[in-house]
């Protein structure tokens, strides 16, 4: 197995075989399984007092007809995250909570799975800001039974409020912006590298020790590709749709970008082979503007072949693609690419070691 956390102290989980052999019942019909198994919802948490009681709020609104719970795992937030998370955990004892002193997402995704209860067959991944309908419990471990996959997850339908935030969205909704990535700009049913948030088997879990601490960002895919190299199977359905509010400025888009570029060639750097052209284009990009300006500045005309090719593609291609968006949010929506890819590139080029060898 090429599991990343043998040495990075990840929480302890059961064996693939106890969780596997766990006293549930199927018979799966049209509508979905006769005996609807228990589940445990994880949902790492840091700073989201604006957020939180809604989010607790939509999970326990499901309409699933088995049992559930909703652990959360607490980072050290600095509002009142913690005081909320109490309230919530006093009014429904389905709500339990769990510490995550370092506040990384994947300590808190661990923490939280670590803590289920062992009845659950299935672990389903939600953020402190999700927004989903009622039945994304129900509609998940349908998909899961009728599928026999280890993970399933939807689409990360990004909607934005402001003039720039519908601009990103409709960016990260674009293979454009984004690439060919189906849980970004959808597609058909069907096998996938990664998906949006996940809804897992907790015997895949266990079989490959949970995600990697040790990543700040592209935790998601980087545990999707060990769960698909032990075996699994991951697995993209449109059925399932999570809202997602993109960053509301370009400093802080560019910052979010900068950090997925870099994160990126480190899962590349610890996972040889993983590099395709989607995740080399940003850089390539890069690289190639870079080059024509300064050949165009130090007197060789055709230098400026790339940049404008490339400004000329974004402007265009922006506006096209928010089409049906007021000007508003079209004459922004080149910026909002050019931002995206920019920082990406230049995260990705900038990654010249891997920290994560310091860390083994």
């Amino acid at each position: 197995m090429n599991s990343c956390l043998n040495s990075v102290g990840a929480p302890s989980f059961p064996s693939p075989q106890a969780v596997a052999s766990a006293p549930v019942t199927y018979d799966s019909t049209d509508s979905g399984p006769q005996q609807w198994p228990s589940v445990s919802v994880v949902m790492p948490v840091l700073n989201e007092e604006r957020h939180l009681a809604d989010a607790v709020g939509g999970v326990m609104a499901q309409d699933y007809a088995g049992s559930f719970e909703v652990i959360l795992g607490l980072g050290p937030s600095t509002d009142d995250t913690d005081r909320i998370a109490a309230g919530l955990s006093e009014q429904d004892p389905r709500v339990r909570t769990v510490s995550n002193p370092t506040g990384k997402t994947a300590a808190g995704l661990n923490a939280a799975i670590a803590a289920v209860d062992p009845s659950s067959l299935y672990v389903i991944r939600v953020d402190g800001h999700s927004v989903f309908p009622r039945d994304y419990l129900t509609t998940a471990v349908r998909i899961l039974e009728e599928t026999g996959a280890d993970n399933v997850g939807g689409v990360m339908a990004a909607v934005g409020t402001t003039p720039f935030e519908k601009a990103v969205a409709c960016s990260m909704r674009s293979s454009l912006g984004v690439g060919s990535a189906s849980f970004h700009t959808g597609g058909e049913a069907g096998p996938a590298p990664t998906v949006y948030l996940g809804a897992f088997r907790r015997a895949a879990l266990a079989r490959v020790g949970g995600y990697d601490e040790r990543f700040i960002r592209s935790q998601d895919w980087e545990m999707n590709f060990r769960i698909r190299q032990t075996g699994g199977q991951v697995w993209f359905t449109p059925e399932l749709e999570v809202i997602y509010r993109p960053r509301p400025s370009v400093r802080k888009l560019a910052k979010q970008f900068f950090e997925y570029g870099r994160w990126r060639r480190i899962v590349i750097k610890q996972h040889a082979g993983t590099a395709s052209l989607r995740y080399l284009a940003p850089p390539i990009a890069v690289v190639g503007f870079s080059l024509g300006v300064i050949l165009g500045v130090v007197g060789w005309p055709w230098g400026w072949i790339a940049p404008a090719t490339y400004g000329i593609a974004v402007v265009v291609g922006g506006v096209w693609i928010a089409r049906d968006e007021p000007w508003s949010v079209r004459v922004r929506t080149p910026l909002a690419l050019a931002t995206m890819h920019g920082s990406w590139g230049l995260g990705f080029l900038t990654c010249l070691t891997n920290p994560l060898k310091k860390s083994a």
